[in-house]
């Protein structure tokens, strides 16, 4: 039986990616700018340092980084403070777990305040024990080491725990340590093949969890 459950957030918990795919764009017309290209695409590899530095040196904006820094993570907060949902079904699956005893975590790429807050605001945070986030890790998901200090703080075995990831290269990353994986669908995630593939177990969605339970009920 499952004892422990480490969650991704954004994709996973909440329907959250929509900040992603546009900040890049919002940002930059909040301020005056129209963008020429996809910036979500060319973002996608930089620190939030190296995006405020591309806005100066492409776009010729004339705020200082860190103006440029603090406004984006204002609109970041703004949305995960006001506006992300939990996936239908996850307060229910959540409420579920936690009566099971199972002992429950987060891992995330986003910084620990956002999803704070949101946690908080969708009335799911009291489930999970605490939130690692890879800047706090030092690392990010294509490497393990978080989902091995969240299994550390959670300490279930490892047999008896599920990694809960919508994205390809994290599900692969978790399964590759030896992990658990069920994978979360989401309609950001473009490789839905390739990910039911390779999880241990997919959810479509919370509301239709018999095969999960039938996957969970096997763990040891």
């Amino acid at each position: 039986m499952i004892k422990g459950a480490i969650f991704d957030v954004d994709g996973t918990l909440l329907d959250s990616m929509f900040i992603w795919d546009t900040i890049g764009e919002d940002y930059l017309r909040s301020i005056g700018y129209t963008p020429k290209e996809n910036l979500k695409e060319t973002f996608k590899c930089m620190s939030l340092y190296q995006a405020a530095c591309y806005y100066q040196t492409e776009y010729g904006v004339t705020l200082s980084v860190e103006e440029i820094m603090n406004g984006i993570n204002r609109m970041i907060d703004h949305r995960y403070r006001y506006e992300v949902m939990p996936k239908s079904g996850v307060r229910e699956f959540l409420h579920k777990l936690n009566d099971m005893g199972v002992i429950m975590c987060i891992a995330t790429a986003t910084d620990k305040p956002f999803v704070q807050v949101a946690l908080e605001r969708c009335g799911i945070a009291q489930y999970f024990s605490e939130i690692f986030t890879c800047t706090i890790v030092g690392s990010g998901k294509d490497e393990p080491f978080i989902y091995r200090e969240a299994l550390k703080h959670i300490g279930t075995e490892k047999s008896a725990t599920v990694v809960f990831e919508d994205a390809l290269y994290a599900l692969k990353t978790a399964k590759a340590d030896g992990f658990w994986t069920a994978a979360v669908y989401d309609v950001h995630e473009k490789k839905q093949e390739e990910v039911r593939a390779l999880a241990h177990c997919y959810i479509k969605d919370f509301l239709n969890l018999d095969f999960f339970w039938n996957f969970a009920s096997q763990l040891s």
